[in-house]
Parts: structure tokens; sequence; C-alpha cells
């Protein structure tokens, strides 16, 4: 799951131009959105394409069910994970 992890903190760098970030700087716990990595709903639609890009999800679901998903690195790799027929570490 960390090798998970990892990719997705480097998805959302590139995809989100976050140039002056490493992975490193990400904590895969720590909220993406207002406090944390401080996103915002454009970013989240330009993250939710990557992801579905990247590893051919769907983001189906009420607002609350994305919401979660979207919570941190950690719950984006667990969603991943499971979409992709695997269990989270």
């Amino acid at each position: 799951m960390q090798a998970l992890e990892q990719e997705i903190k480097e998805l959302i760098i590139s995809s989100l131009s976050l140039e002056d970030m490493a992975a490193d700087d990400i904590d895969a716990t720590a909220p993406l959105f207002i406090e944390g990595l401080g996103l915002d709903s454009i970013d989240a639609l330009e993250l939710g394409l990557a992801l579905q890009k990247r590893y051919g999800i769907t983001m189906n679901g009420d607002k609350e069910e994305i919401r979660a998903r979207f919570a941190s690195v950690s719950a984006l790799a667990a969603f991943v994970a499971s979409q992709r027929g695997q269990a989270p570490a």
C-alpha cells in the first residue's frame, strides 16, 4: 500500500503542478482539502480525472462517499486498491 500511496502523491504533484513540493512533503494521513494540503474543488476535479486516467477507476457515489475517498492520500490509496481488486495492506 505504501507504493500506491507514493504513486498517488506523485500523481497529485504532477497533475496539480505542485513543482515546489516533493512526495515526501505530503503526509499520507493529512487532509487534502482546506487544512493539510489545502486543495480546492477545482483541484479535486483535476485529481479525479488524473486518477481515472491512471488507474481506470470511476468516482461514482454520493457527495459524502466521494468526500471520504478524497480525505487523504491513504483514503485515496485504499479506494484505488479496492477498485483494482487489491486488498489494502
